[in-house]
């Protein structure tokens, strides 16, 4: 091993959202092994800020903002037959840094995080190539086809195809693809026939989600019950989930227990959530310093996907700070975890405000099941132990 080419579609730094805190760790564990050049793509000038921090610590750095328009991004795509998701990420000035580093010749491996980054790996690379679908991100989008107007429908119709396509042909050509979950590999195999298909799972930071930990604590504390959602809130899946909950299943929950707050939490609430505040017992709060406030001052964490891919980060940091958990069976598929044991399941709004109602009138079970989830956390979810394949994944030597 000589030096190792790290793409990723968004900065790891700082790993304050799912895909960066996988990107983030996995970035670590690379760089204990060989120099590391990283080529990601900035959402804002505090992600570029953040990333030229750790500029001293790699081999070399090349941070985009990415300010493309969506509009010519669709544009790109119908002109060239690509999907979306690659045209968005497309970049001269990225594909000739790659360029640049793979022509120096000290480049025997790439680690490649998350699919639209795999455009900027040539054919004729002859080093290892590692490929982190992390999801199977086609699915996702054969999903949204299922619903909306027609035009939408074909458009996600066509992404799903386009994305299929090419997440399989860089599937081939890859020596590892890996998913999070066993659920997402499986699913990968089935749809695409490709081999060298692994999970490799998240992990979660014991020490720093931890109830006990340092951390500011929620003022005014809520004298009532609190159930808290955590994410990105211009992201279409919780935009859905936090709408369908705080319609359809808070009214229930608040019949039960009328003063019930329902706290949405988390960076860029769209117009559509925002406008979720004005309906009783909902608050919206937008970014928040520090996620661990509302987690430790949540009677119930609930996450109401109904399109989830792979392993959600909110459940574990939900669990590692022991509280008890209400999930879709989607949220929960790629959960290692016991049912009724570690976190409970809904299978449908009504479910899910019928188990939430039932844990806010039992202190006992909310304590039972909240320490269960942490102990669980600790003993299967440690990053290091997630991470242990990575070394082996990224030396061998397997026939592609």
């Amino acid at each position: 091993m000589r030096e190792i080419l790290f793409l990723a579609h968004r900065v790891p730094w700082p790993p304050d959202r799912g895909d960066k805190i996988r990107s983030f760790h996995i970035l670590k564990k690379l760089q204990t092994m060989a120099p590391v050049h990283v080529g990601a793509f900035a959402d804002d000038a505090r992600d570029i800020e953040c990333a030229e921090a750790e500029r001293a610590g790699l081999a070399s750095l090349q941070v985009e903002l990415r300010d493309k328009p969506s509009w010519f991004s669709g544009v790109e795509a119908l002109a060239s037959g690509k999907p979306v998701s690659l045209t968005a990420f497309g970049s001269k000035a990225m594909q000739d840094w790659v360029n640049e580093r793979l022509a120096s010749g000290s480049i025997s491996h790439i680690f490649v995080f998350s699919g639209q980054m795999a455009q900027y790996v040539s054919a004729d690379f002859d080093g290892r190539f590692i490929m982190d679908f992390v999801d199977v991100d086609s699915a996702k989008f054969e999903s949204y086809a299922s619903e909306g107007n027609a035009l939408m429908r074909w458009v996600y119709a066509r992404e799903a195809k386009k994305l299929s396509d090419f997440e399989s042909e860089i599937a081939e050509r890859a020596d590892a693809s890996l998913f999070v979950s066993e659920a997402e590999a499986a699913l990968f195999r089935e749809r695409s026939g490709a081999a060298n298909v692994t999970a490799l799972g998240n992990g979660i930071d014991t020490v720093f989600y931890d109830p006990t930990a340092k951390f500011k604590k929620l003022h005014p504390v809520f004298p009532d019950p609190l159930i808290v959602f955590t994410g990105q809130m211009d992201y279409r899946p919780n935009i859905e989930a936090v709408s369908d909950f705080a319609r359809n299943a808070m009214p229930t929950i608040r019949q039960a227990h009328p003063e019930t707050t329902f706290a949405i939490v988390g960076r860029n609430p769209t117009p559509a959530v925002v406008e979720l505040s004005a309906l009783p017992g909902v608050q919206v709060t937008g970014a928040v310093d520090d996620v661990r406030t509302w987690l430790a001052g949540a009677d119930v964490v609930v996450a109401p996907l109904r399109i989830a891919r792979g392993i959600q980060n909110k459940v574990l940091e939900a669990m590692a700070m022991a509280k008890p958990v209400v999930a879709s069976s989607a949220a929960a598929e790629g959960i290692d975890a016991v049912v009724d044991k570690h976190l409970l399941v809904a299978k449908n709004v009504e479910e899910e405000a019928a188990k939430v109602s039932a844990l806010l009138s039992d202190t006992y079970e909310r304590l039972r099941l909240g320490a269960e989830a942490r102990a669980h956390v600790i003993a299967h979810y440690g990053w290091d132990a997630q991470l242990a394949p990575l070394e082996t994944l990224i030396k061998g030597e397997a026939a592609k």
